[in-house]
């Protein structure tokens, strides 16, 4: 018997237990204790006048109750249950499942909230129940958000209200990348509908309700605080979490996250598994930016710069003579793209877009990505200690995706103590099989263990580029380079790996 089967029977096991103690306990009486029944002013002390709590110290002020807050935003959560069409795997005769599934999704599950039975479709067919989560009405008209992956891969959705109606939905649009997902309810209006705030005014510590369908137990309430802002797990190239220890739990994805004023700041999407009090939800600000394309064609169109940029540490800021560490270093610029066309060069570090602070590079994609394609920024540049303003105008981002390169292995090669590498020409058979595009360079064949180059990251077969900022085409291009690296400086070098370039610091010794 499988785990989920066990649960299911430990489960009912459970039930029928507690059923029967209940049975048990309510008849049980003792002979003559009804003439010695104490009443309940004899028994317990109850403050029933409105006088206060000697519990409570003069002077204190116990917190409000959310309770009217909660009543207030309720009726705008819903729950969202998802189903798939199953083909039988066997023709003629029973699924082989269908009897498991009714017994337990179709009763024991029913009871538990974990959705409808599998309902007959067609020959050969079943209806089955696939997942359930969370959303909310955006608007009276029967526009609900929700999470993307609630609904990924559905063919039938069916949203239910806290009073209890159900309807229908259809996807409106959905944008896998940030996890949101646009819904529409048939046959709706005049439907309860949330307030959106500013989740850029939120800060941390401030005080945040999450109201869901965890588990199934639908229209479930926590609060907690927001304990961090623009939290980057890896879970899409947009990153940008409010982080919360409100209890988020499977079955909340695609809920509300409110503030104290009522008001959405988020969409919950995500938990840390091996954590308690750890939840992550996406910044309605950013969800503002995607309905309008989601209502209007269905996806999302990002604006796109064409560059490579990773986050400029400590040792990479030294190695660019940079005081300040922040920006977005560019690693590589696209051959005709809106950066090429503006002059980026790799090397550059992009500290600002149309006045505002880049950070990370992380930031950086982010506030490209919901540019509008078209539209013109300034670009703030750190080139050489110096700063510099390039125009750029923004294009459209395609999601073609370069096929996996197989890798050969690289050719022998020429050590070189200083780095603890070992070097070698880039060949026309070389770059052919390393999947290279661009000509020259000199290719790692080996990276000793516990070396310089090891330390910073260096691979056995990136290519190098540049060392501390000398293009490298050839062996003896690098060997003049690393001559010319003084005692203890700090080396910075520009590699290209797979489909994409790098910039490693590395400290000797």
């Amino acid at each position: 018997m499988s785990s989920f089967a066990r649960g299911l029977f430990i489960g009912a096991a459970g039930c029928a237990a507690l059923a029967a103690s209940l049975a048990v306990v309510s008849p049980i009486s003792f002979e003559g204790s009804t003439a010695h029944a104490k009443g309940r002013s004899e028994l317990w002390h109850e403050y029933g006048d409105g006088r206060p709590s000697p519990a409570i110290p003069n002077g204190f002020s116990p917190l409000p109750s959310l309770a009217p807050l909660v009543k207030t935003l309720k009726p705008a959560v819903v729950s969202v249950s998802t189903a798939s069409v199953v083909r039988s795997r066997r023709r003629g005769g029973p699924d082989p499942f269908e009897e498991f599934f009714r017994r337990f999704m179709g009763e024991q599950g029913q009871r538990d909230g974990a959705g409808p039975a599998p309902a007959p479709r067609g020959q050969g067919e079943r209806i089955m129940p696939r997942s359930m989560g969370s959303g909310f009405i955006l608007h009276e008209s029967g526009l609900v958000l929700t999470n993307n992956h609630v609904i990924d891969g559905a063919d039938q959705i069916e949203v239910k209200l806290a009073d209890g109606r159900e309807f229908k939905a259809q996807v409106v649009g959905s944008d896998p990348k940030t996890d949101v997902a646009l819904l529409r309810l048939e046959n709706a209006k005049d439907l309860p509908a949330v307030m959106l705030g500013d989740s850029d005014a939120a800060e941390v510590g401030d005080w945040v309700v999450a109201i869901g369908n965890p588990f199934g137990l639908s229209h479930s309430v926590s609060m907690g605080i927001v304990s961090a802002k623009e939290r980057f797990i890896g879970a899409g190239p947009y990153d940008d979490f409010i982080q919360t220890d409100a209890a988020i739990n499977p079955g909340n994805s695609g809920g509300p996250l409110f503030n104290s004023r009522g008001e959405v700041i988020g969409i919950n999407t995500a938990i840390v598994a091996q954590g308690q009090g750890i939840g992550f939800a996406v910044p309605i600000n950013l969800v503002k930016a995607l309905v309008p394309q989601l209502e209007g064609k269905g996806h999302v169109s990002r604006g796109w710069l064409g560059v490579a940029t990773q986050d400029l540490t400590a040792e990479l800021a030294k190695g660019l003579s940079l005081g300040k560490q922040h920006g977005a270093l560019v690693a590589d610029v696209v051959p005709g793209s809106p950066a090429e066309a503006a002059g980026v060069r790799p090397g550059d570090v992009i500290v600002s877009v149309d006045g505002r602070t880049i950070e990370t590079y992380a930031q950086l994609s982010r506030t490209v990505a919901f540019l509008s394609p078209g539209t013109r920024i300034a670009l703030g540049v750190m080139r050489e200690g110096k700063q510099q303003r390039l125009d750029v105008t923004i294009s459209e981002r395609t999601d073609d995706e370069m096929a996996a390169r197989p890798r050969s292995k690289s050719p022998a090669g020429e050590a070189d103590p200083l780095l603890g590498l070992t070097v070698g020409e880039v060949t026309a058979e070389t770059a052919r099989s390393l999947g290279i595009a661009r000509g020259g360079g000199v290719v790692v064949t080996d990276v000793q263990p516990g070396s310089a180059a090891a330390r910073a990251g260096v691979a056995a077969n990136d290519v190098l580029l540049e060392v501390n900022r000398r293009p490298v085409r050839s062996l003896p291009e690098y060997r003049d380079a690393v001559r010319s690296i003084g005692s203890g400086e700090m080396i910075l070098l520009r590699i290209q790996r797979g489909d994409s370039a790098i910039y490693l610091a590395v400290r000797p010794g």
